[in-house]
């Protein structure tokens, strides 16, 4: 995890800074998805970089017990409506005060990890258990996909970088799997099939991931697998939050789909899914 807990605490104040200047070069009434504004895009990012300076304190602090009280019990399918709650409880849509908190919380949060072990755990949505590492690496991850949003609503160009994307699939992804889901991914279709899927990208450490009975769970590469997927890691996560098809990634040669049993990717992330709520305008 050293390259990328190294990789994630240097990329995160970069993207914070790009993000932060696009929403303040914008109209903040703007659309920047189906559902947001451009405010309401910064915002909803804002309110999760606020949370992470709670949460990752020496001392968590409950910051709003209504709020608190629903995360233990979210899901990725109902992650729109803790969005909405928490949306509709923060009121500031101003670019240039959205910004300077944005700004002001993530060098909260890098001073708080300063020197921490980033595969110390700390509770998450679903009652779910994430690595330091992959809180810091899921707030890169709302930048780069809510940035992609902003700046394809209003015309501007958003590169989404492959190492500043990796760390989300490696401390976030597969340090979650390693270690609790909760009852994130409860909701899911599943069956007695066992589906092994090994992720290969050469920005990631090579992983397998298992589906079975409903339960997902990280197995070192080497062994008997379904599906082989090559990846990009920022074509897989535009993908896997609804951002761009399956289609397209694999048209670009972003996703390369082999193995045995490649049908079987379909329902491996019919289970295995994020939240593709805020949809894009258009489709990419």
């Amino acid at each position: 995890m050293s390259d990328q807990w190294a990789a994630v605490r240097e990329v995160l104040p970069v993207v914070t800074a790009r993000f932060a200047d696009l929403v303040e070069a914008n109209d903040p009434a703007a659309p920047a998805t189906a559902e947001w504004t451009v405010a309401d895009t910064a915002a909803h990012v804002v309110t999760i970089a606020s949370l992470y300076t709670t949460l990752l304190a020496p001392e968590p602090e409950v910051a709003d017990p209504v709020i608190a009280a629903r995360i233990p019990t979210v899901t990725v399918d109902t992650v729109a409506d803790i969005n909405t709650l928490v949306l509709g409880r923060f009121h500031e849509r101003n670019p240039a005060a959205l910004a300077a908190t944005l700004r002001s919380s993530v060098a909260t949060v890098l001073d708080l990890t300063t020197g921490t072990d980033p595969e110390r755990t700390v509770p998450w949505l679903g009652a779910s258990r994430v690595p330091v590492g992959g809180v810091l690496a899921h707030l890169v991850n709302e930048m780069l996909i809510h940035g992609w949003d902003i700046a394809r609503a209003v015309g501007a160009p958003w590169p989404v970088p492959a190492r500043e994307a990796a760390p989300f699939f490696d401390l976030f992804i597969v340090g979650m799997i390693r270690n609790d889901v909760g009852s994130l991914f409860d909701g899911a279709p599943s069956n007695d099939r066992r589906i092994a899927v090994a992720f290969r990208s050469r920005h990631t450490k090579p992983v397998t991931l298992v589906l079975h009975r409903g339960r997902v769970s990280v197995e070192e590469p080497g062994g008997p697998v379904d599906v082989r997927l090559g990846f990009d890691p920022a074509a897989l996560h535009l993908v896997l939050f609804g951002r761009v098809s399956r289609t397209r990634a694999a048209l670009t040669g972003k996703l390369r789909v082999t193995g045995r049993r490649p049908w079987l990717l379909f329902e491996f992330l019919r289970a295995v899914r994020m939240p593709t709520n805020a949809a894009p305008l258009s489709e990419g």
